[in-house]
């Protein structure tokens, strides 16, 4: 159920453009910083440094709702290791664009095994977060 909350907010989530944020021309990069943000409970940080669709799909108050209801139960993240940075120009329902997506084997306090998917668009200010999932 957990993973269904989140996997939901993907088709919702994703293009945008630069925030206030500093962009980084790296996707891997910019994922880890931003996973960081989700990590120490900055959820309102990581909903304004998404992308613009990823921003208009809930306010603040909503995402934050919605990624603690999935993340909490997981306890204190303990290691999270970056897989392949996979780039393509099309993912189902969306418009062509540069896509980036990185998958990461995460270990949380009360989560051996899980996976988080991360799917970033380049815009004009750099790559942004667009899309989260976790299983």
């Amino acid at each position: 159920m957990r993973s269904g909350i989140v996997s939901g907010l993907l088709m919702a989530t994703l293009a945008g453009q630069a925030t206030a944020a500093p962009a980084s021309r790296d996707p891997t990069s910019e994922a880890k910083a931003w996973l960081r943000l989700v990590d120490q409970g900055r959820y309102a940080d990581s909903w304004t440094r998404g992308g613009s669709l990823f921003r208009d799909s809930a306010t603040a108050a909503e995402w934050a709702r919605k990624v603690g209801v999935t993340r909490i139960p997981m306890g204190k993240l303990i290691s999270r290791q970056a897989g392949a940075d996979q780039r393509s120009t099309t993912l189902p329902g969306l418009p062509d664009g540069h896509y980036s997506t990185i998958r990461f084997s995460t270990i949380f306090a009360h989560k051996q095994a899980a996976i988080e998917t991360v799917i970033l668009a380049q815009e004009p200010g750099g790559w942004k977060v667009d899309g989260y999932f976790l299983r």
